[in-house]
């Protein structure tokens, strides 16, 4: 193709992002990156639409994300903008959770716990992780502390698993080591049961620390392909453990 056509291929495509809504980051893809970036605009973006079904749209938008990791975040950020609600602003909140924005995921938990209708335990543990983000275990062990009296009947395996690591943070490891005995018994998946290891491997306890990493890996050789998949992380760790 001549440089001529692929420049106005390039500005075709930069038309319709912007059209679409899809000028970030894509007009910077396609005019930084001649050919490559048009090809795939092509394929992340207009190969799905043609096609049309779910998973198509799924990995279109599994593919955009790790372009534009915060694309979400601004849409979510003027959603705000446009309308201050308790729903927004969690939204928002659970957003910069995910893309490690700790400190402004903690403003906008304790804005939503402060008023009337936003006193729930699902904003208190944002809170907490929020804190646990920003490397303060015991602020996250007290705002756990503070839910666990103010929402007795609240559950939370991830919660959980959240206190015996702030505990462990702040040094209290024989108060760790208790509650992740406990949060292992119904964590899903292998997180839990791995983060145990490790503690205990941290603590001079190697042999406890291979048969909780045994066991495991035991248990997950019976499990589905598609569960050892989406943990695959967690038990390569506790394979690499227990081969040290």
């Amino acid at each position: 193709m001549s440089f001529g056509l692929l420049l106005v291929l390039d500005i075709l495509l930069v038309y319709h992002a912007a059209k679409t809504g899809r000028l970030q980051p894509w007009a910077f893809i396609i005019l930084m990156v001649p050919g490559i970036g048009a090809i795939a605009y092509v394929v992340v973006e207009l190969v799905p639409e043609w096609l049309g079904g779910s998973r198509a749209q799924q990995a279109r938008r599994r593919v955009a994300s790790k372009l534009d990791p915060e694309k979400l975040y601004r849409e979510l950020a003027d959603r705000l903008d446009a309308t201050d609600t308790i729903a927004n602003r969690a939204a928002l909140a659970a957003e910069c959770l995910a893309l490690g924005r700790f400190g402004e995921a903690e403003r906008h938990y304790d804005h939503v716990l402060k008023l009337p209708m936003g006193e729930e335990p699902l904003y208190a543990l944002g809170k907490a992780k929020a804190e646990f983000g920003l490397n303060r275990p015991l602020e996250t062990i007290a705002t756990l502390d503070d839910l666990r009296t103010r929402w007795p009947d609240f559950k939370s395996a991830e919660g959980h698993l959240l206190y015996a690591r702030a505990l462990a943070g702040a040094g209290r490891s024989e108060d760790a080591l208790e509650e992740f005995r406990a949060v292992v018994t119904y964590f899903p998946g292998a997180e839990a049961r791995v983060r145990y290891g490790l503690l205990l491997d941290q603590l001079g306890r190697p042999s406890e620390a291979k048969a909780v990493f045994s066991e495991l890996l035991s248990q997950m050789k019976h499990a589905p392909k598609y569960a050892r998949k989406i943990q695959a992380e967690w038990l390569s760790i506790a394979e690499k453990r227990l081969a040290a």
